[in-house]
């Protein structure tokens, strides 16, 4: 395997729907016996196709193909139900596939749930020792280890108080502590770090960033904030119904999964939203046509890092019929603030019959999270409104290290991003 920690081959897990029995008990042995061998189930319907999901049965993965490098930060991305939480318990040695094998070289800590490997009547510290014993891990080891373990959780005054006390958001904390700093090669963490406040989320990102980089320990991780995903993570794959859709560089694997999942799942068309598919309200005339944002490549994106060039073209229609008609983009914030926004009647713009509107935006100076693009069209100087879309599509703003230091951005830092320069002199 070389560098290769995780092989996957040929990976897929079938649940059973509803009776999870055969009806004896000599064809139920039958059926482990079988797939204890690699053989088929002597007792599954012939012909049918395995992977075809029935009323009695559906596959949660199906044929998995997989090789992750020792150091390697992947993100694991797809829709609820799409199979990533049955891949990490597999994975984890939680679950046991149903066909296919997993070959994984190293100690594996896994936070998959809240209190994952928690014993509720042990105190935060006797757990910590539990976890570690689990891993393999001497008494010494785990007291070299411990003093770090607590401050980073950050909840030293309840360490010695059962875990079953805690409330979820100290249960994250601890965990997510033991499952960093204990001698493992490969941390698994799923979704459960959403429970977390916001500061300890930055904490457990710039934690799992440092055990690649530094320690060159791999890290699998699951989530869908994308901005998360794309900060810690290099690769990752796209889960899709139990299949992987698509894999290689994050910020590729997150613009598929945007684009795939798009405002209200609409099809795109050459890049374009065909917004006729999203027009909540009918004005006067249906002047907004399609709509497309992408980069100084050309290529049709959602996700943008801060700070980079973005662009959005609308496409026009039966303008003839308002010939004075301004136009207007905004950016509106997921509190429902104009970000900013763009018209006509402010930049003295006037064109008869126009067919498109382009915007371009050289610097995106937005701080992080999810807006929306509003467009309207009035008649002369912002009166009557003609047509408007207050959602023509989504625009998520990833964070990046804007100020070149290491930091991340924080909500002090505003809104917006200015341009300026900022010294003290004596």
């Amino acid at each position: 395997m070389s560098n290769t920690v995780i092989q996957i081959e040929k990976l897929s897990k079938k649940y059973q729907l509803g009776v999870i029995n055969s009806g004896t008990l000599f064809k139920d042995i039958q059926t482990w016996m079988a797939l204890k061998k690699g053989k088929e189930d002597p007792h599954s319907i012939i012909g049918e196709n395995k992977y075809n999901n029935t009323e009695d049965y559906f596959w949660a993965l199906k044929d998995i193909n997989l090789e992750i490098k020792q150091g390697d930060r992947v993100g694991i991305i797809g829709k609820n139900g799409a199979g990533k939480s049955t891949l990490l318990k597999i994975l984890s040695r939680i679950t046991a596939p149903t066909e296919g094998k997993v070959k994984i070289k190293g100690r594996v800590a896994s936070l998959l749930e809240v209190g994952t490997g928690f014993h509720g009547e042990l105190t935060g510290r006797e757990n910590i020792y539990l976890n570690g014993a689990i891993l393999g891990m001497k008494k010494r080891r785990i007291d070299k280890k411990l003093d770090e373990i607590i401050a980073f959780s950050g909840i030293e005054h309840h360490i010695d108080t059962p875990v079953k006390r805690y409330s979820s958001g100290m249960y994250v904390r601890l965990a997510f502590a033991v499952a960093a700093h204990l001698d493992s090669d490969i941390l698994i963490a799923d979704e459960v770090l959403a429970v977390g406040d916001a500061e300890f989320q930055k904490k457990a990102l710039g934690k799992m960033q440092d055990l690649s980089t530094g320690e060159g320990r791999t890290v699998l991780f699951v989530s869908h904030n994308m901005g998360a995903v794309e900060n810690l993570c290099n690769c990752g794959f796209l889960l899709d119904k139990g299949s992987i859709s698509f894999n290689g560089n994050i910020n590729q694997v997150v613009d598929k999964y945007l684009n795939s999942s798009n405002t209200n799942n609409i099809k795109l068309e050459n890049g374009f939203i065909n917004l006729e598919d999203i027009r909540e309200e009918i004005y006067l005339e249906k002047i907004f046509n399609r709509i497309k944002i992408y980069d100084q490549n050309g290529q049709y994106r959602e996700s943008f890092p801060m700070l980079s060039s973005i662009n959005i073209e609308v496409e026009l229609e039966k303008t003839e019929k308002f010939p004075e008609a301004d136009y207007c983009i905004a950016i509106i914030n997921q509190t429902g603030q104009w970000v900013t926004s763009f018209a006509t009647w402010m930049h003295n713009i006037k064109v008869i019959n126009p067919k498109n509107i382009k915007l371009q935006i050289p610097s995106l100076k937005f701080s992080p999270g999810t807006y929306k693009i509003y467009l309207s069209t009035t008649d002369h100087l912002g009166g009557k409104y003609i047509d408007r879309i207050e959602h023509a599509a989504s625009l998520y703003i990833v964070d990046t290290d804007i100020f070149a230091t290491g930091r991340e951005y924080t909500i002090n830092d505003g809104i917006v991003i200015p341009e300026g320069s900022f010294n003290l002199f004596d």
